[in-house]
């Protein structure tokens, strides 16, 4: 096949070192190259241009090319450590190895701000609940004292912190010593716990969880909440409040204590596999149905779009720099990109834009995550649980699901107060998904980003 000529070595070696020395203005190198996506607005439009790939709304999408990776001339990606371990701690990590290891990987130090909501805290506080509920087979116990919890938190921070995670963990996903402690719930113990609550009918509804309808159904979320209750019940202090007002029960901080205990209780019951499942699933019900983003003050795109547009340029304007902001936070989920775009739509509304100006400024669901590099580059994550990978040869990679530019909703008035609960659609991260609306995988492309420095070096050669 024809091509443009191949460079001689010299032209080579002066590319890759021309390339080194442009990785200089966004790339930290240390031990290993490690760029985090914050990184990626110092990057000029030019550079965005040429490491990104043209990807067209009328064809699939290409994998991208690489922004994060280790140096093909530096040590190991994983450069792994001994953690410094209190000796304090009675919980056993072996049993959770794995767990651990994954993750590390979900919360590898420069991704775990921005996978923090859909990817790293959902594991890292499923991992905490596995490994107390897996230690209880040999203490009896499902919490830990303060001591102890101190200890051990400490523990798992630095063992976690040895294989590559964010030394902020506990900060990022606001995890303190009390979330490994009875808290405020009467029972603490397997024979207490078993003495009171229903174990049998807890494990039928919740040895496994569907994916799709648990979030609505809540067999299992409603099995825990009232295993929650018998514990909190179990001093009676709790009898004239549920008289009272049964909402206020359930949102109470003994039966928040309370539903932890059950949570653990369920982990020491399943094997770690099978709970890290049970509990990534219960979260995302609570993940999807909240969009994590902070909008910033909307008065200028209200100046710009509210009332009759005049200038239909300055309105898209006021609106894409407005949505710059959201993309320099976090990756999203497809559902709550959904549940984003509803919520800037309503605010704007209020704000007397009564414009569509979604569809006139061309604002896509990509368009609420975190940005790669181009416009084009936005990842919306599966609503559904996923982890990051790592491969040694090619580093940290997470999946993205894509289907080009989908259209971000307008809200309609009645949109406020309804439910997806109440809606006969599927969810868009499943391959049944048919709603053209909610359809975000389509023909099921999914992109898989994987970084690749050494991928990049060989297409300049």
């Amino acid at each position: 096949m024809g091509g443009p000529p191949l460079l001689s070595l010299p032209c080579r070696l002066l590319a890759v070192l021309l390339f080194l020395l442009c990785l200089q203005d966004f790339y930290k190198f240390d031990d290993i190259i490690v760029c985090s996506f914050a990184m990626v607005d110092q990057i000029t439009e030019e550079k965005e241009n040429a490491l990104m790939p043209d990807i067209s709304p009328s064809s699939a999408p290409q994998p991208f090319l690489p922004l994060l990776a280790p140096s093909p001339m530096a040590t190991p990606f994983f450069n792994s450590s001994i953690p410094k371990l209190s000796g304090q701690c009675i919980l056993n990590f072996s049993a959770v190895d794995s767990l651990i290891s994954t993750t590390a990987v979900d919360c590898w130090t420069s991704f775990a701000p921005f996978l923090a909501n859909v990817i790293c805290c959902p594991q890292f506080q499923a991992t905490l609940i596995i490994l107390i509920g897996q230690s209880s087979k040999e203490t009896g116990m499902l919490a830990l004292d303060s001591t102890h919890a101190n200890h051990c938190l400490s523990d798992i921070q630095q063992i976690l912190g040895s294989q590559g995670a964010n030394s902020d963990l506990q900060e990022i996903c606001s995890v303190h010593p009390s979330n490994l402690s009875e808290g405020s719930c009467p029972v603490s113990d397997i024979d207490g716990f078993e003495s009171v609550v229903d174990s049998s009918q807890l494990l039928t509804a919740c040895g496994k969880v569907d994916p799709v309808n648990e979030c609505c159904s809540k067999i299992c979320q409603n099995a825990i909440l009232e295993a929650a209750r018998k514990l909190a019940l179990r001093d009676g202090g709790l009898m004239t409040s549920m008289a009272i007002n049964n909402t206020l029960i359930q949102h109470s901080s003994k039966i928040d204590s309370c539903r932890n205990i059950v949570l653990r209780w369920l982990s020491s019951r399943l094997d770690p596999s099978s709970a890290k499942q049970v509990l990534r699933r219960l979260s995302n019900c609570n993940v999807n149905g909240v969009c994590p983003l902070d909008f910033p003050d909307t008065k200028g795109v209200a100046k710009n779009c509210g009332n009759e547009i005049k200038n239909d340029t300055a309105c898209c304007h006021a609106m894409e720099n407005y949505v710059s902001h959201l993309q320099k936070q976090s990756f999203i989920t497809n559902l709550q990109s959904l549940g984003c775009a509803s919520l800037l739509g309503l605010k704007l509304q209020e704000m007397n834009v009564s414009t569509n100006i979604y569809s006139l400024c061309q604002i896509s669901l990509k368009d609420f995550s975190l940005q790669v590099g181009t416009q084009e580059s936005g990842c919306l994550l599966p609503s559904l649980p996923s982890d990051a990978t790592f491969d040694p040869s090619s580093g940290i990679s997470f999946t993205c699901d894509l289907n080009d530019n989908i259209a971000a909703p307008w809200p309609s008035a009645s949109q406020a107060s309804s439910s997806a609960c109440n809606k006969s659609v599927n969810y868009p991260s499943l391959p049944a998904a048919t709603s053209s609306q909610l359809g975000l995988i389509g023909a099921d492309m999914k992109l898989a980003m994987v970084f690749s420095l050494s991928l990049l070096l060989i297409m300049l050669l």
